[in-house]
């Protein structure tokens, strides 16, 4: 760290009547590379991430790792979370040297936070607050030192109003105010809120929630009044925002990979900016669940376009799905499908509900004060419109899909079924042709034949043919006396069986009776 000798203070930026354009404090994003980045591109004043102030003091690696910065750094505030008003002082004190300012925490909505008495959790305590501020103002030695707060909203603004009065009293810099209520996370911002806030007090205030294009920060100024607003989001997408640009340009995350490798910054962090970054370029991107829900579609449409190929006959799929690996999975299968069924309808009915919830919002007098509502809105009702088709269509073809299934089996079966009577057809018809033509042969012997020559070969004739047909029931006999007699000893091989059954059954109840009576011995 290095000390800087700035005799002027950031209240006369305040005074030359601009709109300050100013980076939210943002863990893990807005530290000394990301801060360096976004000055380049006309922020004009930069926060550090929120810092503990008990680890801050309590620790010197804390203090090293959470606080870095250099001369170039300014005008820079440092964002502390405390509890405790000495703390706080003592924490700006330490970096009275480093920064042009030190800034209370008050609007952290995160439950780790409220629940060790930081954060949101403060506006409900106006007096602490107050107290907070004047030990910062009476302790830290430099006049031109700011001592702000950045608040989120109440319920009742009246409670609001109260907040900022009483640290106005205190000798509070400024004040930053998010137009949403501690419980608020992705709704809509209360600029009307914020304009409140502006018409209560004499000092400045800065506009935070849902600033992500320049032209976002002059329709906000002409709403509210405010003299400067605070991006987070808007800049992590897009560090030259306040330059005008309407998406990153390429020399931009050129600079912030040179910065992010000069200052130090983590990987892990340079690699979720560079991917929040890119995303601002995929604004309709899916949750996982929908994304989930689409690879299944298409999924479907592959299996069906594979299942209506033409050159692929019906008995060979059954060919197919009569494979072992097919009869395993068909025991969960009628659960797997009632299953993605069920989950279907629930994300179709999930979709609807969105649908209807955006199709019927009445936007009114509110449209003025939040710019981007419409467009906000129109993109919540696209993605449900679009997830509201995916997850139908997978319903759709999910029980198509099974419908083809049974019906490929069908006409397979119906084709084995007609081949087999068709080739029984074929044998009687030449059974039937042999028969014919023997008589015909037969008849023609004995009409064109004379005398005992003539009736003895047609007896001839007829006694082979008797013996033919001895011969051919006997075989038939011998056939089924030898079916008779496996199917005998399979009876008696059954009836074996069953009996062997029956005993083990009985030695298992004993055993098992044997066993209960142990155990009740022991007891």
């Amino acid at each position: 760290m290095e000390t800087s000798n700035h005799n002027s203070s950031i209240m006369d930026m305040f005074e030359k009547g601009k709109v300050l354009k100013i980076c939210a404090p943002m863990v893990r994003y807005s530290k000394l590379a990301f801060r360096s980045l976004v000055r380049k591109y006309n922020c004009d004043i930069c926060f550090t991430p929120m810092i503990v102030a008990d680890d801050f003091m309590r620790s010197v690696k804390a203090r090293d790792s959470e606080f870095t910065t250099n001369a170039s750094d300014r005008p820079l505030i440092v964002q502390f979370a405390a509890h405790d008003a000495q703390t706080l002082a003592d924490s700006a004190c330490v970096v009275a040297p480093f920064s042009d300012g030190v800034d209370l925490n008050c609007g952290c909505p995160q439950r780790w936070a409220t629940s060790a008495g930081y954060g949101a959790c403060l506006i409900n305590k106006p007096e602490l607050v107050k107290d907070m501020v004047t030990h910062v103002r009476n302790q830290v030695d430099n006049p031109n030192y700011t001592a702000s707060i950045k608040i989120r909203i109440h319920k009742d603004l009246r409670q609001t109003v109260d907040l900022c009065q009483k640290a106005e009293s205190a000798g509070v810099s400024w004040i930053t105010v998010h137009g949403r209520t501690a419980e608020e996370r992705h709704q809509t911002v209360h600029y009307d809120a914020i304009k409140l806030m502006k018409d209560s007090v004499s000092i400045p205030v800065i506009a935070n929630g849902d600033i992500k294009y320049l032209r976002d920060v002059e329709s906000i100024h002409q709403l509210t009044g405010v003299d400067g607003v605070m991006a987070a989001r808007g800049l992590l997408a897009n560090p030259a925002m306040f330059s005008g640009y309407e998406d990153a340009p390429l020399e931009c995350i050129w600079d912030w990979v040179d910065m992010a490798i000069e200052q130090g910054t983590s990987f892990t962090c340079f690699h979720q900016h560079l991917i929040y970054m890119l995303e601002r370029k995929l604004p309709l991107k899916m949750t996982l669940q929908w994304t989930v829900v689409a690879l299944f579609l298409y999924v479907e449409m592959g299996i069906l376009v594979i299942l209506c190929l033409p050159f692929i006959s019906a008995r060979r799929w059954q060919s197919i799905f009569q494979l072992r690996i097919w009869s395993c999975m068909s025991r969960f299968w009628n659960k797997v499908f009632l299953t993605m069924i069920i989950i279907l309808i629930v994300l179709f009915l999930d979709a609807v509900r969105e649908v209807r919830k955006y199709s019927a919002k009445d936007l009114g007098s509110d449209a003025k004060l939040q710019p981007n509502m419409f467009d906000h809105l129109h993109m919540k009702l696209f993605r449900a419109q679009r997830n509201l088709y995916i997850s139908g269509f997978a319903v759709f073809l999910w029980l198509v899909m099974k419908r083809v299934v049974t019906l490929i089996n069908q006409l397979a079966s119906a084709s084995g079924s007609t081949a087999a009577l068709q080739l029984q057809a074929d044998n009687a018809n030449q059974a039937a042709k042999k028969c014919t033509e023997d008589n015909e042969l037969l008849k023609k012997t004995l009409m064109e034949g004379k005398g005992d020559k003539a009736t003895a070969e047609g007896m001839e004739l007829l006694r082979k043919e008797v013996e033919k047909m001895k011969g051919e029931l006997k075989t038939s006999e011998d056939a089924v006396k030898k079916s008779q007699s496996e199917a005998d000893v399979m009876k008696k091989q059954t009836d074996g069986l069953a009996r062997e059954y029956d005993r083990l059954l009985r030695e298992h109840q004993e055993l098992q009776n044997l066993q209960d009576g142990e155990t009740k011995k022991d007891d």
